[in-house]
């Protein structure tokens, strides 16, 4: 039978030209040759043409660029013997390996992965265009680096069964450093100011972490915006960047940045005018006005003017309002006057709060959190705070609100709440150590989000060196539906503080019962009336005895049963619980041992913590706790209810609960005081290399506990200053640090080195 074969290309332009055309015929049948990994099944799904159709010069070329296209094959023939249709193929090899040589900026595993998302992987199929393509990306992720010196060499190698290996051989050169940046036309402002202010800087001490002395093109272009905003805030309207010019060294090692502006003049605001719909009395924006008439123009300020003028408009329920600002400018006189254009829209409200994401926690839980209610007008600070109070609750990983319009009209919107639970439950055995408690087992279970109603149970066990405690608690967040919250609290206590030098050992057990009544969105007034029954045990043999606890065990027995009535106030308006970067924390606290039991007396304390965001990664902490304590009715404060200081959470590099008085007669045995004073204040940064969860950074403390016989004005405060660290580990809180004290006294115990890790009760 005769068999005519086809060539792809002459197939194609036969088809085309009409010369030498293919006599057409009826397929019966169609085999496919040549294929070895790819299934016949896979080329008849591409085949353009079936059993029973009518093949010609047209199909024949439709037939070959189909399946070039598909990528398996680097030759595709068509045969003809009589009417059966042969496709006979040549596939293209498979990638058997990768492998990497000279490979010391990337994770093999990340480039591998990275490959693979442009076409290069193991078992896919080898196209030498594709993998062209991945060798400019690997070329381009080292320039990203700042490795321009950067060689690939990449060696194809046939193996058995139409199988290649990859070899990318790697010269990766040093990272290129920027060594000079200048800034030509800067005369109004210093130089090393706007160097100051830009990403992109010369080697410094901190270059290995930040690398901002290595080049990229997105980090220039931040840098100019960074430089337009930079003069724009000072008043230099008409500043604009002329040029700029990157050159390397020969040696592909250093880079010269070359930056041409031009300043312009300087202006200052004439006047600044509102114009517009402004819904609202004028006097009621003026204050949302941050520049005046006679202040050097701040682009800075006009931005802040108008986002506040809009925020207001959103509290009001202008959800759409838009606010712009046209300038005049008087080129001689260098002025600048403003006409801020107000546009409120059509007020909106809210026409469903649409909740997401909670595959466990209940929605009424998520509900009682909203402060933006269905059917009212919409109110941005509503909005604001709702998100905030669910973020709050610690339930969730993530909270986001968004306000879209709702489709078709013009004065409703809907809040989308989408929240990412995490687990909110806990069983733990385990081990933790501490520098004042050494080992510490521990055992808790705790749920702060039971079956998804938001309420809080915990059973905590405790066996450190120092404390023993058996305690429950639970709490109601939303007793009432005003969000007044119940709870109770049982507990066994005991207390055996020898190794720290005091001759005594307390046992306690009791139980209360508390509300928390919110009095704003961020404060709390919280109440509780607990009962306790408190055993001392005195050890004069033993140990050396201070004179006050023999007296005290004389006056008032072995044990006593007091009714502590408490009160307290919360504000927290840190903008995170567990990484506060703004806000702060402010406790004040009274408790009274109601008079008619065994002892009456009253303790006050009072805390405020504020953190500071001084940049983009650094935070400042500074934190005050005070006390305050004495008898009632003519008793004396209970020895066991002194305030201490020293140590890790009070003042570092000191033993703890080792500062204010000692015993003249026994000065290991440290005392207490009824006046407590700490001051502590840190800065926190992220650790290079390492997430957010581990922190660190300098700290310095200062206090001391006081008594009417240990006093301020003789004593005054122990100092120290140092380095802390804090991590949230995996198993648990672990804190560290190391303290210099340097006003320290004879009698002072000093502890530099000082850790806590895991949770204890």
């Amino acid at each position: 039978m005769k068999k005519t074969m086809l060539a792809g290309l002459l197939a194609a332009l036969f088809a085309a030209s009409g010369a030498a055309a293919m006599e057409p015929f009826t397929v019966e049948d169609v085999r496919v040759e040549g294929i070895q990994r790819v299934e016949a099944g896979t080329v008849f799904s591409y085949l353009p043409v079936k059993v029973g159709e009518t093949m010609n010069d047209e199909k024949a070329a439709q037939v070959i660029k189909t399946l070039f296209a598909t990528g398996f094959f680097k030759d595709v023939r068509i045969e003809v013997d009589g009417r059966v249709l042969i496709v006979v193929v040549q596939e293209r090899p498979a990638i058997a390996q990768i492998d990497f040589v000279g490979l010391k900026e990337f994770d093999k595993e990340q480039l591998i992965k990275g490959l693979k998302e442009v076409g290069i992987a193991v078992s896919r199929t080898f196209d030498r265009a594709t993998l062209e393509k991945a060798e400019q990306e690997l070329k381009r992720q080292y320039l990203s680096r700042g490795r321009y010196a950067v060689a690939i060499t990449t060696t194809i190698t046939p193996l058995d069964r139409n199988r290649v290996a990859i070899n990318f051989n790697i010269e990766e050169g040093e990272t290129a450093k920027i060594r000079q940046i200048n800034i030509v036309g800067a005369d109004a402002l210093k130089e090393k100011d706007l160097l100051g202010a830009m990403e992109l800087k010369t080697p410094t001490w901190i270059s290995w972490y930040t690398k901002s002395d290595q080049y990229s093109k997105q980090k220039l272009a931040a840098d100019l915006e960074t430089l337009r905003s930079y003069y724009l805030d000072r008043g230099f309207l008409e500043f604009n960047v002329e040029s700029t010019q990157v050159s390397i060294s020969p040696d592909k090692k250093d880079i010269y940045i070359t930056i041409s502006i031009k300043e312009g003049s300087r202006y200052l605001v004439s006047s600044v005018k509102l114009a517009g719909d402004l819904v609202l009395p004028e006097e009621a924006f003026r204050e949302s006005v941050k520049i005046k008439a006679g202040d050097v123009f701040s682009r800075e300020k006009l931005n802040e003017s108008t986002k506040s003028i809009a925020d207001k408009l959103g509290g009001e329920g202008y959800a759409f309002a838009n606010v712009n600002a046209a300038p005049e400018l008087d080129k001689e006189k260098h002025l600048v006057a403003f006409t801020i254009f107000v546009d409120p829209g059509k007020r909106a409200y809210v026409r469903r709060i649409n909740i997401t994401g909670n595959t466990k926690t209940r929605d009424e839980v998520i509900r009682q959190e909203m402060r933006q209610m269905e059917g009212a007008w919409y109110d941005t600070d509503r909005v604001a705070a709702s998100r905030q109070r669910i973020d709050r609750t610690d339930y969730f990983s993530e909270v986001t609100v968004e306000t879209p319009p709702v489709p078709g009209t013009i004065d409703q919107v809907d809040v989308n709440v989408n929240v990412a639970e995490k687990s909110t439950g806990n069983i733990s055995l385990g081990a933790g150590y501490s520098s004042s408690e050494k080992v510490v087992l521990s055992g808790s279970i705790s749920q702060s989000n039971i079956f998804g109603s938001g309420k809080f149970l915990s059973l905590q066990v405790n066996t450190g060196k120092l404390n023993r405690t058996l305690g429950i608690n639970y709490t109601n967040p939303y007793f009432t539906v005003d969000g007044i919250s119940q709870g109770f609290d049982l507990y066994y206590r005991t207390l055996n503080p020898t190794s720290l030098g005091y001759a005594f050992q307390s046992t306690s057990y009791g139980g209360g019962i508390r509300f928390g009544y919110p009095i704003g969105e961020k404060e709390t007034l919280n109440f509780g009336l607990a009962i306790d029954q408190t055993t001392i045990d005195i050890t004069p043999i033993t140990l050396a005895t201070p004179i006050q606890y023999i007296q005290f065990q004389a006056q008032h027995g072995d044990s006593n049963v007091t009714l502590p009535a408490t009160i307290g106030w919360t504000s927290d308006t840190r903008n995170s619980a567990i990484y506060p970067t703004t806000g702060g924390v402010q406790r004040a606290g009274l408790e009274v041992a109601i008079p008619g039991l065994d002892l009456t007396f009253y303790r006050a304390t009072y805390q405020h913590q504020r953190y500071f965001q001084l940049a983009k990664d650094f935070v400042l902490m500074l934190n005050a706790d005070l006390g305050y304590a004495d008898g009632l009715s003519g008793q004396s404060l209970p020895f066991y209810k002194n305030f201490y200081a020293g140590g890790v959470g009070s003042v570092r590099g000191y033993d703890t609960a080792s500062l204010g008085p000692v015993d003249p007669l026994y000065p290991d045995t440290r005392l207490g005081g009824t006046r407590k004073v700490v001051f502590n204040s840190e800065i926190l940064m992220p650790f290079p290399g390492v997430d957010k969860s581990f922190r660190f950074g300098p700290f310095f403390d200062a206090g001391n506990v006081f008594t009417d016989n240990y006093t301020y004005a003789d004593e005054g405060l122990r100092m120290s200053a140092g380095l802390t660290a804090a991590w949230i580990s995996p198993l648990g809180p672990l804190k560290f640090s190391y303290g210099q004290p340097f006003n320290e006294k004879n009698n002072d115990k000093l502890q530099k080195f000082q850790f806590q890790f895991g949770t204890t009760f």
